[in-house]
């Protein structure tokens, strides 16, 4: 493995999964919101966004988190291995909830859910299995030549790690 994706919904845990993958096998780790998101809230451009992502993929190796989905086939595309976390909505809404109030590596802010948007990531987070999901199976199919880990609960995402972990040692 040496350029990686970790997608799958809010709340799954993907940034949790980087870094910890990150700790494991030292590549580079690259989180798409703190390329997109300014800690005011407020984005930087399609066109910025894009130019810092082909940025950090021409490095040799990496791990980049998080699914954007306007650019997650081109990040398939040039990965060797995917990670797709793929939990049930109650998993994801329970992540996002106790996050909350916390200071993140991978965010510029800290969420407190006390702002309009957050009713509209939950609800972001309830289709998702529905609006999202059916895309991202769809690219695992058509890129089926790639290493692709599908974890549909936490504790196998886990004994990948402690697996891998070992073999790094």
């Amino acid at each position: 493995m040496k350029k990686a994706i970790i997608i799958g919904c809010p709340g799954s845990g993907k940034s949790t999964f980087a870094r910890a993958l990150h700790e494991i096998t030292h590549l580079p780790l690259v989180h798409l919101d703190l390329l997109f998101w300014n800690a005011d809230h407020t984005n930087v451009s399609r066109e910025i966004f894009c130019e810092r992502l082909e940025a950090a993929m021409q490095r040799d190796g990496w791990i980049i988190d998080g699914n954007f989905s306007f650019t997650m086939e081109k990040r398939m595309v040039a990965c060797d291995t995917v990670f797709f976390l793929d939990y049930p909505v109650d998993v994801c809404l329970d992540g996002v909830k106790s996050r909350r109030g916390q200071a993140r590596p991978d965010l510029p802010w800290i969420e407190t859910g006390n702002d309009s948007d957050y009713e509209e990531f939950l609800t972001f987070i309830q289709n998702f299995g529905t609006d999202r999901r059916p895309q991202v199976m769809d690219l695992l199919e058509k890129y089926s030549d790639k290493t692709i880990h599908h974890f549909t609960s936490r504790q196998q995402a886990q004994e990948y790690l402690g697996k891998i972990k070992i073999r790094e040692e």
